[in-house]
């Protein structure tokens, strides 16, 4: 084998477990798992079915079974899911993703939309932002039937973990959005495990680390590194969170994550944004457990009483 052989198989970025890109080009995704079909759910009696919006992108859509809807035909509550992956892994496909979101759309009842969008490196950001917003226009214009007949648009809560996080609060931030898309705001955002950062470390993440470069590897237009708005939505010159166009505010973080100071600190400055209103921001804190658990132990007790949770949140008026 030759020198220039060899020297293609040098790793030039390492961020496993989520992406590995080697000299030559190639990429690893370890986490990567295969798609599962829609369809209805044995466990919950949801229906799930697929709509591709562009030849980039798609999302699945999740009806809850007839006999989990609300008395007297009401309509549901709209749930836009983004998933996680630092922007480089996931899909609305994952076996992960489909069983999360079936379950979720049986414990509110709510219909959900969970969105794939197109990742980094092969599409930066803003890509992913760009698709998302993209769908959840799709979804407020209720061209889907399912969304037509059973959807409530004035009850539009926007969902996501880690990344997926990170593009809820993007999504709401959106001075466009709420011009052009929305007569109305969004009801609420659920920010579950949130990919926020930032150049100085708060709390204890000088001790716990991060995976560095990460954040500049997907967006390579940022401004600031992590101080950049959108990845430090608290960062000096970031816009104000005042401007997050949604009535109420839940936050998840776990107290194995790395990223639950971040977490709190955006609870704490949305909460000061609304002059102290601490009634319209939710902070949930799980104990013992790590970086969306939940995905990976969907039958853990701190994994049911976070889907209540959530689902409480969703569901009250």
């Amino acid at each position: 084998m030759s020198s220039d052989a060899g020297d293609d198989d040098d790793v030039v970025h390492d961020f496993r477990p989520l992406i590995v890109v080697y000299k030559s080009g190639r990429l690893e995704r370890p986490l990567a798992t295969p798609p599962v079909p829609p369809g209805t759910d044995a466990a919950t009696g949801v229906a799930s079915r697929d709509v591709r919006l562009s030849a980039a992108s798609f999302v699945r859509l999740y009806l809850p079974p007839p006999c989990a809807a609300v008395a007297g035909g009401e309509r549901l509550p709209v749930v836009v899911y983004f998933h996680g992956g630092g922007f480089v892994i996931g899909s609305a496909a994952s076996p992960a993703y489909h069983r999360c979101l079936n379950d979720l759309a049986a414990a509110c009842p709510a219909v959900a939309v969970s969105v794939d969008y197109r990742l980094a490196p092969e599409h930066p950001l803003p890509a992913a932002y760009e698709d998302s917003a993209a769908a959840l226009a799709w979804v407020l214009s209720a061209a889907d039937p399912w969304l037509a007949a059973h959807g409530d648009l004035s009850r539009v809560f926007l969902a996501g973990d880690s990344a997926g996080g990170n593009i809820c609060h993007h999504l709401a931030m959106r001075h466009s959005l709420t011009s052009q898309h929305l007569p109305r705001r969004l009801k609420g955002i659920v920010l579950i495990h949130p990919w926020f950062w930032g150049k100085e470390p708060i709390g204890g993440e000088a001790a716990a680390g991060e995976k560095k470069g990460l954040w500049e590897f997907v967006c390579p237009d940022t401004a600031d590194g992590a101080d950049d708005p959108r990845m430090n939505p608290t960062a000096a010159g970031a816009p104000g969170l005042e401007n997050v166009a949604c009535e109420k505010v839940m936050v998840c973080v776990a107290e194995g994550d790395t990223l639950r100071w971040r977490g709190r600190a955006y609870a704490e400055a949305v909460v000061r944004a609304r002059g102290g209103e601490a009634a319209a921001v939710e902070l949930l804190e799980s104990e013992g457990v790590g970086h969306v658990f939940y995905l990976f132990e969907p039958a853990h007790e701190k994994a049911d009483e976070l889907l209540r949770r959530i689902a409480a949140f969703i569901s009250a008026k």
